[in-house]
């Protein structure tokens, strides 16, 4: 039988992942199908049992649902643990198994297709809400320097930065205007780009040659590369980011890993 697959979600007409599963699918020979499945916002839990009653093996979870998918799944891998949200789920007999895999993707695209190896960097990591805890603890995992994390509250970015001070990476939290003066990668994990907005940070916090990522990608993310690249440094959306991730929940469901690089020149194709 055909392995179901779907992406659950609220929007989610507009997700990328059926095709990206679909590429990855044809690429190692895998036979299953992948769909957008839109939950109702109070419907969330109604909609995954039932998904997974009717024999599908598993799905991704994007926004409103993963602090939701983290309280529903039996067991937790640590990213999944320490991000406190869940982004992949893994419909086993012995129960819902809950990984996120947003962290793996940010890292491998930062290192591998954007060539920039984080060992020894000073990162900033705007956002302490659930798309920053997310990625933290992969980022702490590539060693860089130093972390600094700044959000519109700071008893958030307190939060964050005490729940991962435990993994041997300076931390530091701060307001949004007390953001550290240049910076080596500059991370934008808020909402930000949804309203069309340039950059949340001062452009001190860059450096000429610094990467600056916003999770984004496509329209919604061109004030932020915009601004980045108007103060030197290398812009970067967050297509890449979302295929490395979908590749990392493939590996998971599959046992296969996928080649991103076609993948992802396809999708700027189309883009």
């Amino acid at each position: 039988m055909t392995d179901r697959y779907a992406v659950v979600g609220n929007p989610v007409e507009h997700s990328r992942s059926p095709a990206i599963h679909a590429m990855f699918a044809e690429q190692t020979d895998q036979d299953l199908s992948y769909e957008r499945l839109l939950a109702p916002l109070d419907g969330f839990e109604a909609t995954l049992r039932a998904f997974a009653a009717a024999g599908a093996s598993g799905c991704n979870i994007t926004v409103p649902f993963k602090f939701e998918a983290f309280r529903l799944a039996a067991m937790h891998s640590e990213r999944a643990q320490l991000a406190g949200a869940v982004n992949t789920m893994r419909f086993d007999a012995a129960g819902w198994t809950g990984d996120n895999t947003d962290g793996a993707g940010l890292i491998n695209d930062i290192q591998r297709n954007a060539g920039r190896p984080l060992a020894g960097l000073r990162v900033l990591l705007i956002g302490a809400g659930g798309a920053g805890a997310g990625v933290l603890g992969s980022l702490i995992a590539a060693k860089p320097a130093n972390v600094t994390i700044v959000n519109r509250s700071v008893d958030k970015a307190e939060a964050l930065a005490a729940s991962h001070a435990h993994l041997g990476v300076p931390l530091r939290a701060a307001a949004l205007a007390d953001a550290p003066a240049e910076q080596d990668v500059v991370i934008n994990a808020t909402s930000t780009s949804l309203a069309g907005a340039a950059s949340p940070v001062d452009s001190r916090v860059l450096k000429p040659g610094s990467l600056a990522l916003d999770m984004m990608y496509g329209p919604k993310a061109q004030g932020f590369l915009d601004w980045a690249a108007a103060h030197g440094a290398e812009p970067r959306d967050g297509l890449g980011m979302l295929v490395e991730q979908a590749a990392e929940a493939f590996f998971s469901w599959r046992g296969v890993r996928p080649d991103t690089a076609p993948v992802l020149a396809a999708l700027r194709a189309s883009l």
